[in-house]
């Protein structure tokens, strides 16, 4: 297999990869429980004290950003590497943006760009589970081998006692993200699932707030019934184990029954200028739920950008046979630069940004050089079949993410990729770096934290080992 850190390419999709491959996602539902995954979990470390409750929020770009023609554009380089976009100042001096993102642009001085990702595993699924669960493993496969790092912190928190807020700690919004989840966790620490578009004026929340009260005594009525059934199942149940599922029950038993839960997913209780600020569309949605579900008390949450906004394929893989990567960039910027702007100005007026961590990735970037083939379909950012149009491939060697909130030191990047933009050559970070910064800013030691796996081994929560950022350190 060839290197990706020294070869000049890197291995292409079989291509084009749709929204149906990406959805492929090994994120059970909220509510599918799985009892023998449940009985395995034992932490061999506790959670460490923490003393504020502090919450993430991950944007994830499925497929892959581009971050040439976003935050680290390049113009002194040949027309094939830089594109056509030209380069922005940010209100923050010597830090520039291409013209796709104005709107990020007002607000530089509220986030910073890491610019020297770099990892190893050239392939969408391999990439993926590089950056969520720190699998050093370069091949692409079905079923992840380590718990995602949502899964893990959902499991941790679980430990330090019932859980006061009626709503779920981990919610994935449109998450899709190709085969991550729980692993040796089981489905039970996954998220509670909201899907669909939230900018539809019929859209709701299923399995939530329950207005019907002759509903609710009736599940009552159910849950009595089934722990007097269990009783002499649990008079051998020595070890306990069997606590935990109960506690998931009375998670999912919250959600039907308490009005609160409900109201955290209503984004009609929103005023209308704050919806047009993020954008009347899917994502600009979403991300105001997210918004709103983390200053309710969710922990962690997860959304992809992703679907018709990105163009034909429905995400960010800018293969030339995909996508025409130039028209697909500008196609999806106004809604992308709008949502995240929106969401990383919202976090810092409504005073979370001590609390809540925003980072904005994806699995890698995309080919410095441009390459050109013919499209294989017509659509939106791409054209007619046999056409022959730009693209951008897989590229783990050099990409850039951007980080807001966490009481974090903003308005600057971190590293820095050489003048073409193939390697990170300045501050490298790499996916266990990135992890390791997540888990710090949610109370959690990763180098010293381990759980059991299927075979009992303790297991720890990074397998790429790394450290935290310092500049990524509230």
């Amino acid at each position: 297999m060839t290197d990706p850190f020294h070869a000049s390419t890197v291995h292409p999709c079989p291509g084009p990869e749709t929204r149906r491959g990406f959805l492929k996602m090994g994120l059970a539902g909220f509510a599918s429980l799985s009892l023998p995954g449940i009985l395995r979990l034992q932490a061999a470390n506790p959670l460490p004290n923490q003393k504020k409750k502090t919450a993430v929020i991950m944007v994830w770009q499925p497929g892959g950003c581009s971050h040439i023609d976003t935050y680290d554009p390049k113009p002194a380089a040949p027309i094939e590497y830089r594109g056509p976009f030209g380069m922005i100042p940010t209100n923050v001096p010597g830090m520039n943006f291409t013209e796709l993102l104005p709107m990020q642009a007002k607000i530089a001085d509220k986030f910073t760009v890491l610019r020297s990702m770099r990892h190893d595993s050239p392939g969408h699924p391999a990439g993926t589970l590089r950056m969520l669960t720190g699998d050093t493993d370069r091949r692409d496969k079905e079923i992840p081998k380590y718990p995602d790092w949502m899964s893990v912190t959902n499991y941790l928190r679980s430990k330090e006692g019932p859980r006061k807020n009626p709503l779920p700690p981990y919610v994935g919004i449109n998450f899709s993200s190709q085969r991550v989840g729980g692993a040796y966790l089981g489905d039970a620490y996954g998220p509670f699932t909201v899907s669909g578009d939230p900018n539809q004026p019929n859209f709701t929340v299923p399995n939530i707030g329950l207005s019907n009260q002759a509903e609710v005594k009736q599940l009552d009525r159910r849950a009595t019934l089934r722990q007097k059934l269990d009783t002499l199942e649990r008079s051998f149940d020595q070890a306990g184990e069997l606590q935990a599922l109960d506690e998931f029950e009375t998670q999912a038993m919250t959600l039907l029954t308490n009005p609160k839960a409900k109201d955290a997913f209503d984004l009609s209780q929103e005023d209308d200028r704050t919806r047009d600020r993020y954008g009347r569309n899917t994502w600009g949605q979403q991300l105001l739920m997210a918004r709103r579900l983390v200053e309710a008390g969710v922990d962690v949450i997860s959304t992809s950008l992703s679907g018709p906004l990105c163009g034909r394929v429905q995400n960010w893989d800018d293969h030339a046979v995909n996508h025409h990567v130039f028209d697909a960039m500008r196609f999806r910027s106004q809604a992308y630069d709008q949502a995240v702007s929106a969401l990383i100005e919202d976090i810092y007026d409504r005073g979370l940004d001590e609390r809540v961590l925003v980072v904005v990735t994806g699995e890698f970037g995309r080919t410095p050089k441009v390459n050109y083939q013919p499209s294989t379909g017509e659509g939106n950012a791409s054209a007619p079949a046999g056409t022959k149009q730009p693209g951008r491939d897989h590229w783990p060697r050099a990409f850039s993410n951007i980080w807001a909130g966490g009481g974090i030191e903003t308005g600057r990047f971190i590293g820095a990729s050489d003048k073409l933009g193939e390697d990170s050559v300045e501050r490298i970070c790499g996916a266990g770096d990135f992890l390791a910064t997540i888990y710090h800013h949610l109370g959690i030691d990763s180098s010293s934290v381990f759980i059991e796996d299927f075979n009992g081994r303790p297991t720890p929560i990074i397998a790429d080992q790394g450290k935290p950022i310092p500049e990524l350190i509230g």
